[in-house]
């Protein structure tokens, strides 16, 4: 991070310092149009900020603010005190979410990261037309944050760039970067799993999206071996591909089975059963 940005890591350090003692140590997609019946519950696109280097709202950031609204209320039930956006783009995400969980007023903290410089100032500028705050800083997915975070984020949203390209494309300047995965689409998204999974508090929630290229049963059988649940919350296909939108959660029945999986023939067929029922009945979009 530059001097700038840990002056703002530094800013938002006594507020979470504060959360410590009151949290449990615990292929590019098309635009498209919100649907009006998530206008209420969301960011007004009309107010979200653009800037020809950050990527704009599209069917993916759609897709996975629907999802949270379908979600909304296991949001409001966890009473999150900290969310965290990896990845915010114009910030029509983190701005959403924030919306959805306005009532439980200044309870809960939001931040914000993107490695694009333009993207912070976008975001940040689409949170002040909604009257949000939050704490937006320029890193790599985490980078400088992971100490002061460990164990605290109650709830992760992330779009990731997950769309197959050449290896050499990752992480260049400008917009590209919101969008090049590397092989398969998988390479920053498997930097960002870890990352992730430290942060997250014992009753934390991950919220990503991922590309049918991406193997997105794949995703979930990574993470289960690390002691998470996953669940399916939607799929949506559009023109040029198919999108899901993941969630993940410790469980620790979950940490006893990964742990034994090795030992029991019948232990992945269980947990996979519920996301081949999925793949076979959502066929079109949720």
């Amino acid at each position: 991070m530059s001097a700038g940005d840990s002056a703002a890591v530094s800013a938002v350090e006594g507020k979470l310092s504060e959360l410590s003692t009151s949290c449990d140590l615990r292929t590019l997609p098309r635009r498209g149009k919100p649907a009006s019946a998530r206008t209420l519950n969301t960011a007004q696109i009309p107010l979200v900020a653009s800037h020809p280097e950050v990527y704009e709202p599209c069917d993916d950031s759609f897709a996975l603010v629907d999802a949270l609204l379908s979600d909304k209320g296991q949001l409001l039930t966890l009473q999150p005190s900290l969310c965290l956006e990896v990845g915010c783009g114009s910030g029509y995400v983190i701005t959403s979410l924030a919306i959805m969980l306005r009532q439980l007023g200044s309870g809960t903290q939001y931040l914000a990261t993107d490695i694009n410089q333009h993207a912070v100032e976008t975001t940040q500028a689409t949170l002040e037309a909604h009257g949000i705050h939050a704490d937006v800083i320029a890193t790599d997915i985490v980078s400088g944050l992971e100490k002061r975070l460990a164990g605290m984020v109650d709830v992760v949203v992330v779009n990731p760039p997950y769309v197959p390209t050449p290896e050499e494309e990752i992480g260049i300047k400008g917009i590209a970067a919101s969008w090049a995965g590397g092989l398969n689409g998988r390479q920053v998204i498997d930097r960002i799993l870890p990352a992730v999974r430290e942060l997250l508090s014992e009753k934390g929630c991950l919220y990503m999206i991922a590309l049918e290229d991406n193997d997105p049963l794949g995703i979930c059988h990574l993470m289960n071996e690390k002691g998470f649940a996953s669940r399916v919350l939607l799929k949506r296909c559009t023109e040029e591909e198919s999108l899901y939108v993941l969630k993940f959660w410790q469980d620790a029945a979950v940490s006893t089975n990964a742990s034994q999986s090795g030992k029991s023939p019948g232990s992945e067929s269980s947990w996979l059963s519920p996301f081949r029922s999925f793949w076979h009945k959502n066929g079109s979009s949720s």
